[in-house]
């Protein structure tokens, strides 16, 4: 039942406004009257201006559709397409030479390189294991991956032959990252202090434990004889914990199913619960109910007597939502939705005061900042844009100017092409950006839709633009002086279970000058902390810092299949390869309210899906029956044979609907079909205004 309570003009969810009132007002001492004033007076200023930008969008996005459709079959200029690019508003001047003035940023982000988790933020378990994640047991990772290939674990409780290869793999890592004088880990016995070769790298103890460090992240040693794994251990090794997840993004977008006032409450709750740190999670586990809550601080006693605590959880970003989609949660008085993204701001920022005020059981921000990632921002006016609204809602709510800090996602192709003006934009509270192979291909796709058919799928990660866009990021974050000051991030590993395979991929991303890189699980986050002690990520980018930033001719380069001809069966491949992956992902967000999870792709392997993923296989599906490589008949065909599969699936699932025969009813089947069918009608090729159309008409059937 939709019941609404009228504030300031603005007709609020009854359930938001008791929360917001209530739970993140009265606590900071907020005039409930004075809040609801000033944000209705926040969005009268801002609404406007979100819309125009969103127009410009479809605009630009016009210009680009008829300068292909006028040259259909002709060869691309580069330098005929830059001008019109420029002409158009589309490329803008960059700027003088400039770098980011940001103060008042936490180590973690400012001057330690590691693995940054992403996690729903609806999901309470979810966000309590990825907060814990700062710490992880590397003994518990390799035993139970496919890091270590043999010898197998067998079943049926602790495996002495596979924990000795763990315990051999423990000592050699050691080796490499604090070697011992003269002798290999492998012959310490742990009577006296191991002899490090650089004893700078001994940080402190307790009893039970000894604190390392390497590259700028922490190793523990947990010495316990009377362990079972300690207890075969000539040292008594029972455990080596890494600094793993230096910081998580708690997700308020692509991962999340949140269409109406109920889900954003829910969400909201677990971001409060974070900055309080009195969030805990139940739930059936062995047969047993299990309770999980905040990890504490760590401490330990340095060599000259003193105490050394350590943060016991990554430090946490929220990820709001971008300038397009709005929410019924709030109505501005004519009835229209207000802007999603601006309602974010606001009540994640009065949130985040929580933690600035010190009322919680831990402090989030030692350094008195809210961290806020914003996606899917198109070019500099954008970027400026979020610039103003965090300026309005530190005013709203008090705040010092520049304390809600913001991560630029650069996943959008204007932002990318114009990635400097985006940061000078913000750069006194810009602390991290990023690349997103997934969302930008997305927009890559729709941006350029009229051009002619695209390269399949899996072919575009070879495409010149992609190689050019991973290093102007790295250079262009260099070059406006991240290093030492925020964070240069990379994309996802969407594999989780085949650690063996990231273990050789994602060195590449420290490799390559990134301080940060997105995992899929807390024993990603151990695992891939290893790659950061391989790798002094400082010292990689103060070597590109040296080199010139790529231009733009190479991210300018469309992935036109020019002159390819596939055969039938090729065609059928890829358009079987993007259905499966579009059904296995909606048919949870629709049905279920499952924004993000581990969906068995077609070969069977489980893959992290969230929104960005449906994004890139609609418009490619999309583009490849605009431009004729396959009929309309062909998709349907494609689309139901790939509904059966993945009925077959999920068919251990007792809450799963099957959508195969069920062609009229399953609005999860409907849904997928509209995002083909008019994904070129689509906002820039966004998924999120059908799914939540669809998801809406789903809650309301019950």
């Amino acid at each position: 039942m939709d019941i609404r309570v009228e504030r300031s003009g603005l007709q609020v969810d009854a359930g938001l406004a008791a929360f917001v009132e209530d739970r993140v007002l009265a606590p900071l001492g907020r005039d409930a009257g004075s809040f609801w004033a000033g944000f209705a007076a926040l969005l009268d200023r801002f609404v406007p201006v979100n819309r125009a930008l969103l127009a410009k969008r479809d605009a630009l996005q016009a210009q680009i559709d008829a300068w292909h459709k006028a040259r259909a079959g002709k060869p691309i200029d580069a330098a005929e397409y830059r001008a019109f690019l420029t002409a158009i508003g589309y490329l803008v001047p960059e700027p003088a030479p400039f770098a980011i003035g940001t103060q008042a940023v936490d180590r973690e982000i400012a001057g330690m390189a590691g693995p940054q988790l992403v996690v729903p933020s609806l999901n309470d378990r979810f966000v309590l294991n990825a907060a814990n994640a700062r710490w992880g047991s590397l003994y518990d990772a390799w035993y139970g991956t496919d890091v270590l290939e043999a010898p197998a674990a067998k079943p049926g409780g602790y495996d002495r032959a596979r924990g000795d290869a763990v315990i051999a793999a423990g000592r050699a890592f050691l080796d490499l990252t604090v070697p011992l004088d003269g002798l290999s880990w492998a012959d310490w016995d742990g009577t006296a202090l191991p002899p490090l070769c650089n004893p700078d790298q001994f940080v402190a103890q307790h009893p039970g434990s000894l604190l390392l460090c390497n590259n700028g992240l922490h190793i523990e040693l947990v010495i316990d004889a009377g362990h079972p794994v300690g207890a075969t251990d000539k040292a008594g090794v029972a455990d080596i914990v890494l600094e793993a997840a230096l910081t998580t993004i708690v997700d308020l977008e692509d991962s999340v199913a949140a269409v109406d006032a109920e889900d954003k409450v829910a969400a909201y709750t677990n971001w409060l619960g974070l900055m309080r740190g009195d969030l805990v999670a139940s739930f059936a586990k062995g047969g047993k109910t299990m309770t999980r809550a905040l990890d504490p601080d760590r401490t330990w006693t340095q060599a000259d007597g003193t105490t050394l605590t350590l943060p016991g959880r990554s430090l946490l970003f929220v990820r709001n939502v971008g300038h397009l989609m709005t929410n019924p949660a709030i109505l501005l008085a004519d009835g229209s939705e207000i802007p999603e993204g601006i309602m974010d701001a606001v009540i994640t920022s009065a949130i985040g005061a929580h933690d600035l005020a010190g009322f919680g059981s831990f402090r989030n921000s030692r350094a008195g900042s809210i961290y806020i990632v914003k996606p899917k921002m198109h070019g500099p006016e954008e970027a400026a844009f979020t610039n103003n609204l965090f300026d309005a809602v530190e005013d709203l709510l008090g705040l010092a100017r520049h304390t809600v800090k913001v991560g630029v996602m650069d996943e959008e192709r204007r932002t990318s092409a114009n990635l400097a003006a985006c940061i000078h934009a913000v750069k006194d509270r810009v602390v991290f950006i990023n690349t997103g192979f997934l969302d930008r291909t997305g927009d890559e796709i729709h941006t350029s839709m009229q051009a002619g058919p695209m390269i399949r799928k899996g072919a575009i990660k070879g495409s010149k633009w992609i190689a050019s866009y991973e290093k102007r990021n790295v250079g262009i974050g260099l070059a406006a002086g991240f290093s030492g000051h925020a964070q240069i991030g990379k994309g996802m590993w969407a594999a989780p279970d085949r650690m063996h395979a990231m273990m050789i991929e994602k060195i590449a991303h420290p490799r390559t000058g990134a301080n940060t890189a997105w995992v899929p699980s807390p024993t990603a986050a151990t695992l891939h902390a290893m790659h950061y002690h391989q790798v002094d990520v400082f010292d990689v980018q103060r070597e590109f810092e040296q080199q010139p930033v790529p231009g733009l001719d190479d991210l300018l380069t469309i992935p036109l299949a020019a002159g390819v001809n596939w055969s039938e069966a090729e065609v059928a491949e890829e358009l079987d390869n993007n259905a499966q992956g579009l059904l296995g992902y909606v048919v949870r967000w629709i049905d279920q309210g499952v924004g993000c999870s581990k969906v068995p792709d077609f070969h069977d392997v489980g893959l992290m899906e969230d929104r960005a993923t449906l994004r890139i296989s609609s418009q490619h599906m999309a583009n490849w029956l605009l431009h004729g490589v396959c009929s309309r008949e062909a998709v349907m065909a494609s689309l139901k044979r790939m509904a059966a599969k993945v009925d077959a699936q999920n068919a251990g699932d007792p809450l799963y609907q099957p959508m195969a025969g069920n062609w009229e009813s399953s609005m999860a089947f409907l849904a997928a079909c509209d995002l083909v069918f008019n994904g070129i009608d689509q906002p820039n090729g966004y998924t999120e205004p059908l799914l939540h159309a669809w998801r809406r008409k789903k809650k309301a059937a019950g």
